[in-house]
């Protein structure tokens, strides 16, 4: 073997070894969705991965995500977002969060952080004392009012640091 050959050789075994990575041109992946229909999206700080996980959202996931998303905004101006642990977190402070959510198979799970403060208390109790939850579901009406209630009483609670 010549060494131009050889080292064609050893190129194509590194090439085939290395992942390509996409150019800009090429569509991007679609986010893997984990068990349950729960988008697997990269931890990031921002509204871009909160809405790259909204995005992901399976069916009519997607479209309720946006609307609570648009409720959170407007409730709380100036709302700072993250997704953490595959889920979109929402928070006053930095790193400091009192809202988050999760798909799951059937709903869209919204978690108060700090829900047991509520009034009224949310409906979903959790093993963690402090935590209350909603759940959405397709066929059932989401009472905003009653929503923007919670997330703006939650937001003038002490968030949980994650």
């Amino acid at each position: 073997m010549t060494d131009t050959t050889s080292a064609k050789a050893k190129a194509a075994r590194t090439a085939a070894a290395k992942p390509r990575k996409p150019k800009a041109t090429e569509p991007a992946a679609a986010p893997v969705l984990l068990s349950g229909g729960n988008p697997q999206i990269a931890k990031g700080y921002g509204d871009e991965p909160v809405q790259a996980y909204i995005a992901a959202m399976p069916g009519w996931k997607s479209e309720v995500g946006r609307r609570l998303d648009t409720l959170i905004e407007r409730t709380v101006p100036g709302v700072r977002k993250a997704v953490k642990w595959n889920s979109p977190m929402y928070g006053v402070e930095e790193k400091t969060w009192f809202l988050g959510i999760h798909c799951f198979t059937k709903y869209i799970k919204v978690a108060f952080f700090r829900g047991a403060s509520l009034q009224p208390l949310p409906p979903g109790t959790s093993k963690q004392k402090e935590v209350r939850y909603l759940d959405i579901r397709e066929d059932e009406p989401l009472d905003e009012a009653q929503f923007c209630a919670w997330v703006k009483q939650a937001s003038e609670l002490p968030g949980e640091k994650m």
